[in-house]
C-alpha cells in the first residue's frame, strides 16, 4: 500500500561535493544525527541512515567525521548543552538542584540514555574518540565548577574547597547509576542529593590532617 502523501518525505537529489559541501550541508548532517540518535538510540544508528536523513552522500560524512561516534558527539554535545541549564540564582543549593534535576531527567528519554551509554563505551574502546569525549565531559564539568566557584565567592562554600572532587561528587552518582543500573536515576531525588552533597562538603572543611598510615 502506498504511503500517504502527507507523511512521505520529499525526494531531493543528494548533495555530493564541491561547493555544496557547505555549512548548510554540515548543519543538516548534525541535525540528522541528533534526531536519529534520540529516535532509535546509538546502537542501531548508522552513517548510512544519517546521510539519508540529511540528504547527503555518505562519503560527505566521512570527509568531516572519521567515525560514527565522533559525528554523534559533535551533534549530540551541543544538543545536551542547549537543554541543560546553567543556573545563576544567587544561591548554590538552588542552582545545584536545578542543574541536577534536569541532568537526572534524561531517564525520561530512554534513547538519550542509550546514546550516553554508547558514547561512554566507545570512549573506552577508541583512544582517539576518548580525547574528544573528554573535551565534551570537561565542558559539562566547567558549568558545575563555575556554579561552585560562585558559591565560594559568596561565602556559601569553603574557600579551600577541592573543586575537582566536588564536581566528581555531582556527576558521580549520575554516571554510576546510569551505567551500572543498580538503582534508578530519579529526578525527584535531586533535592535530597544536593542536601547530602552540601552537608558533606561543609563537613569536610577542616584543618585537621588525617592520620598517616603506619
Amino acid at each position: 500500500m502506498p504511503r500517504p502523501a502527507d507523511t512521505a518525505r520529499p525526494s531531493k537529489p543528494a548533495r555530493t561535493g564541491g561547493r555544496v559541501r557547505s555549512e548548510e550541508a554540515r548543519d543538516a548532517v548534525l541535525a540528522a544525527a541528533a534526531e536519529l540518535v534520540e529516535e532509535q538510540g546509538y546502537g542501531t544508528l548508522t552513517m548510512e541512515g544519517i546521510a539519508a536523513r540529511a540528504n547527503v552522500a555518505k562519503s560527505t560524512l566521512y570527509r568531516w567525521w572519521k567515525t560514527r561516534a565522533a559525528l554523534v558527539l559533535d551533534a549530540y554535545g551541543p544538543a545536551v548543552a542547549r537543554r541543560m541549564p546553567e543556573p545563576d540564582t544567587g544561591d548554590t543549593a538552588t542552582d545545584l538542584i536545578a542543574f541536577i534535576r534536569e541532568l537526572y531527567r534524561v531517564v525520561e528519554h530512554p534513547f538519550r540514555v542509550n546514546a550516553l551509554r554508547g558514547l561512554m563505551a566507545e570512549a573506552q574502546l577508541d583512544p582517539a574518540f576518548a580525547d574528544q569525549f573528554q573535551q565534551w565531559i570537561q565542558s559539562r564539568r566547567a558549568v558545575v565548577s563555575d556554579l561552585l566557584n560562585r558559591g565560594i565567592e559568596r561565602g556559601e562554600l569553603a574557600p579551600d574547597l577541592d573543586l575537582d572532587h566536588a564536581v566528581d561528587l555531582v556527576f558521580g552518582p549520575f554516571w554510576y547509576r546510569l551505567l551500572v543500573g543498580h538503582t534508578p536515576v530519579d529526578p525527584t531525588q535531586a533535592d535530597a542529593h544536593v542536601r547530602r552533597l552540601l552537608d558533606g562538603l561543609a563537613g569536610g572543611h577542616t584543618t585537621t590532617q588525617p592520620p598517616r598510615a603506619p
